[in-house]
């Protein structure tokens, strides 16, 4: 496909997204039908109670998600909607969106993201998402 995203490509998308740059998002893993997108866990990310805010979750997991779902359809995509839901309390040293294309037709991909909270201790899901990644045009 001429469209293809490469990692080096999809570094560059993220990084020419300024709420990205905000946040210090990075791609840590980006493959055919799979995105990974990390957040470190700073002061300035966390709600009244010390979590990480489920603002913070919540972009990390369309990002992710639209990244997987470009991996496999192209760099013209957008999230067409998602949803989220929190397990537990996001708590650890770094944010992990981990996701993955379940299915795909030629202008659509249904994706899924585990929400990970890593620290010394190892690693905990805090919330899952599931989405729709649309090709434009």
């Amino acid at each position: 496909m001429s469209d293809e995203i490469t990692p080096e490509l999809a570094a560059l998308v993220l990084d020419a997204q300024p709420f990205s740059k905000l946040l210090g998002a990075r791609i840590t893993e980006f493959e055919h039908g799979r995105a990974v997108l990390e957040i470190e866990a700073r002061e300035d990310l966390l709600q009244q109670n010390g979590y990480l805010h489920g603002g913070v979750l919540s972009y990390a997991a369309d990002n992710s998600l639209t990244f997987a779902g470009g991996s496999i359809l192209g760099a013209n995509v957008l999230t067409g909607g998602f949803a989220i839901e929190y397990l537990r309390p996001a708590i650890g040293r770094v944010l992990s969106a981990r996701a993955h294309v379940v299915e795909s037709t030629r202008r659509r991909a249904l994706c899924r993201c585990e929400l990970v909270m890593v620290d010394d201790d190892g690693e905990k899901v805090v919330a899952a998402a599931q989405g729709t990644i649309t090709l434009l045009g």
